[in-house]
């Protein structure tokens, strides 16, 4: 798999390895009840958040975020789940032994019992969630070359894995002109973001730079790594951010990587993410870890004060609702780190007005949220990756000379997230194009259907003397 991609793997491999493990018994090397552990508490998480924040019927969304997987009809025949509406929570047991059970918190999300959030957290988390206002109806636009663009976007394929498309939302220059949604799906559908959330981590901590309490150049205030002796004691912000920490913090979704145990297994994912070893000095190679994003997640809770209420309120305050995003929820661990690599989720609107704010440098309706010039310093190539700073980029090709995206314009870059959740920026068109979906075509979840979609719509909000 291209390195690239690294990491957005989940559950496939992870139960084919686990199950190997388990036919090789206790002389395996590697532990399948943790694998497996890590399989039900993903099911269970998944079908959890579908179910109670999305809306979705129960079987619908196992059809389309469980059964689809590639490797799963090894799991199948003793996966068994069950939807508790009145205590809102999903639990998932396989071969009657592996068991994992997540609840529902209004206004939160979906918690595993290691992650349940105290009483604080939870009203801090309605009273932000208390703010929603009722969605208008989907704009329609009836330009032709758009209601092509969205139809081609939406269709699925002949043959292969199905797109699974929930949600399309276009802005140019800074209105809505176009969206389209999947039966089932709202304007105020709040769909979880996945990788995407790393991008939101990203803009807490510029305006935490903005403020003067973070510098990314910095070494990362990290309790951890204070000894001046400790080789991590140098790891940046930026580094952290860019994925060039150089921390042995593998993500290849097989469950018996240190990322599956992070975010599965761990009360406390920022410091377990901290504790580990270096594998090289930072800033020489770039790998894409969840676990930078979680440390990072400990610096932000650290940096504002109060825990999960205090970043719950300050997120709000200084992002969120100035760009009118009235339908998000965060998730927390048990140590009250916000999951920012995976864990955030917001309506294809308000995805979109995120997207928004970095098409503007930052800037919305006169005032400054982000620092002067951020949007250039997130999409700037990372070392030999196509990775920027909590975005992917569209500049520069990897080591291997490959280069997915260079279909799309050569100014776009954009956030993204397993199964194909997206948002694209594309300064030159002065277009923000919100993508979510259940894209289970891995490792680039219908990148080419983005691309396309992509150059469609600027095609046909092309300026005039073009």
């Amino acid at each position: 798999m291209p390195k690239r991609m690294k990491g957005m793997l989940r559950l496939g491999f992870l139960i084919t390895l686990a199950l190997v493990a388990v036919v090789a018994g206790p002389v395996a090397w590697k532990r399948p009840d943790r694998a497996l552990h890590v399989a039900t508490a993903d099911v269970a998480q998944t079908l959890c958040a579908d179910v109670f924040v999305s809306g979705l019927a129960p079987d619908r969304a196992f059809a389309e975020n469980i059964a689809a997987e590639q490797g799963m009809h090894i799991l199948l025949p003793h996966l068994r789940y069950t939807v508790d509406t009145a205590r809102r929570q999903v639990t998932a047991r396989w071969h009657g032994r592996f068991t994992s059970v997540a609840t529902y918190y209004p206004g939160y999300g979906c918690a595993l019992p290691a992650m349940t959030p105290d009483a604080a957290t939870l009203q801090a988390a309605r009273k932000a969630a208390s703010t929603s206002t009722a969605p208008a109806a989907p704009i329609i636009n009836t330009d032709p070359a758009i209601v092509a663009a969205l139809a081609r976007a939406f269709a699925e394929p002949a043959s292969g894995p199905r797109r699974n498309v929930h949600a399309i939302v276009v802005l140019h220059d800074g209105k809505i002109i176009a969206e389209r949604y999947a039966p089932g799906f709202r304007p105020d559908t709040l769909q979880l973001g996945y990788s995407m959330s790393k991008s939101v981590v990203n803009a807490l901590l510029g305006i935490l730079v903005r403020q003067g309490k973070l510098d990314m150049q910095a070494p990362a205030p990290v309790q951890a790594w204070k000894a001046p002796d400790d080789p991590r004691h140098r790891i940046t912000l930026d580094q952290l951010s860019r994925m060039t920490s150089g921390l042995a913090l593998t993500e290849d979704g097989s469950g018996f990587d240190p990322v599956s145990d992070m975010l599965f297994l761990q009360k406390d994912m920022a410091a377990y993410a901290a504790h580990a070893a270096p594998r090289i000095p930072p800033g020489r190679q770039w790998e894409y870890t969840s676990g930078n994003t979680l440390i990072l997640g400990g610096v932000l809770r650290d940096a504002v004060g109060g825990g999960a209420p205090g970043l719950i309120r300050f997120a709000h305050r200084e992002l969120f609702d100035p760009l009118g995003m009235h339908h998000v929820l965060m998730e927390f661990d048990g140590a009250q780190t916000l999951v920012g690599s995976t864990r955030v989720y917001a309506s294809a609107r308000d995805w979109a007005r995120f997207g928004q704010l970095y098409l503007d440098d930052g800037m919305f309706d006169g005032r400054r949220i982000l620092p002067a010039g951020w949007s250039a310093y997130v999409s700037k190539q990372t070392l030999d990756s196509l990775y920027g700073s909590g975005f992917w980029t569209n500049t520069g090709t990897e080591a291997d000379g490959s280069h997915i995206i260079a279909g799309m314009p050569g100014d776009a870059y954009f956030a993204s997230g397993k199964n194909g959740q997206r948002i694209v920026i594309v300064p030159s068109r002065r277009l923000v194009i919100v993508r979510l979906g259940s894209t289970l075509d891995p490792p680039y979840f219908d990148m080419r259907g983005l691309e396309r979609l992509v150059n469609d719509v600027s095609a046909a909000v092309a300026l005039p003397h073009e």
